[in-house]
């Protein structure tokens, strides 16, 4: 089984018409959409979000039937909504309302005790490990379980919610085995920085697997220093949103399904890692055919 903590956003979609905007509501959040994704691949997972009582809570566990939600948080703050327009590629810019609500409210209580019983991986990251209050909780929890479970990190950056001091990328990579990230995001966290320099870096920091995915010119793979690239298969884009979530379901998923998940991933070649990264570079592809976080219907 494979835990994936972290949060749960509405995605608003706005719509332009003649008389005004309208606001087509759909689940996602990087978390959410990994968790999602993992049960619809087969993977047994685990979410531990704060899931609120409103109807974007209501949403958001219908979207995650096939997901243990047995250690998730009833909570009493209001849902995360982002209100989001996507450009001519299909790639989504978002505008928060994130004040006070659900996702960041987490003690230390909330995720004590069983929570990690039969899992092999645990993977965060996204806004749980930057907004305050909870931020310093889920750190905590994420480094505490290293050693016992593989420790997968995405930061999934959001430049409008947190800014760049608050990804410690380089302190996550001290408990994180995996870390997933998007070329677009490493620009913002390393500005005009050479990309195999900086997964040099984490690599010395304690990150065994690096990604860096690409969109349509693919992803590159850094094992501990020695590198590949990875083609991204062409399809008709709908959108972009969740693609990168998508990549990293399919990698876990793949990891998983090799008996390498649970350790620091000891037994992973390159070879190894960059068949995960083309069969996750498979399922991203798979996500931006289809409107919203999502996979397709027949997957």
């Amino acid at each position: 089984m494979i835990a994936v903590l972290g949060e749960c956003v509405a995605d608003a979609f706005a719509d332009r018409r003649a008389d005004g905007l309208t606001l087509r509501v759909l689940p996602g959040g990087g978390p959410a959409n990994t968790a999602a994704a993992l049960a619809r691949l087969g993977t047994p997972v685990r979410f531990l979000g704060r899931l609120s009582g409103d109807v974007f809570g209501e949403l958001f566990r219908e979207r995650l039937a096939g997901v243990d939600l047995s250690y998730a948080v009833e909570a009493s703050e209001p849902s995360t909504l982002a209100v989001a327009g996507l450009d001519e590629d299909g790639r989504a810019r978002y505008g928060f309302h994130a004040e006070g609500t659900a996702d960041w409210q987490w003690t230390e209580r909330e995720l004590a005790g069983p929570v990690l019983d039969g899992a092999r991986c645990l993977h965060t990251g996204s806004l749980a490990l930057v907004r305050p209050p909870g931020r310093d909780v889920v750190e905590a929890f994420a480094a505490a379980a290293a050693g016992r479970v593989t420790v997968s990190v995405d930061p999934n950056v959001r430049p409008s919610l947190a800014t760049r001091e608050a990804y410690a990328v380089e302190r996550w990579c001290g408990f994180a085995d995996v870390l997933r990230l998007s070329d677009e995001d490493l620009e913002f966290l390393r500005p005009g920085e050479p990309v195999e320099r900086v997964c040099d870096e984490w690599h010395a920091a304690g990150a065994r697997l690096v990604v860096v995915t690409k969109g349509p010119a693919g992803a590159l793979v850094s094992l501990a220093g020695a590198r590949a690239e990875v083609p991204a298969p062409a399809v008709d884009v709908v959108d972009t949103v969740g693609a990168g979530d998508a990549f990293t379901a399919g990698l876990l998923h793949w990891l998983d399904g090799r008996g390498l998940l649970g350790g620091r991933l000891g037994g992973l070649d390159l070879a190894a890692a960059r068949k995960a990264a083309t069969f996750a570079a498979g399922v991203a592809a798979l996500a931006c055919t289809v409107p919203g976080a999502d996979l397709p219907a027949d997957l």
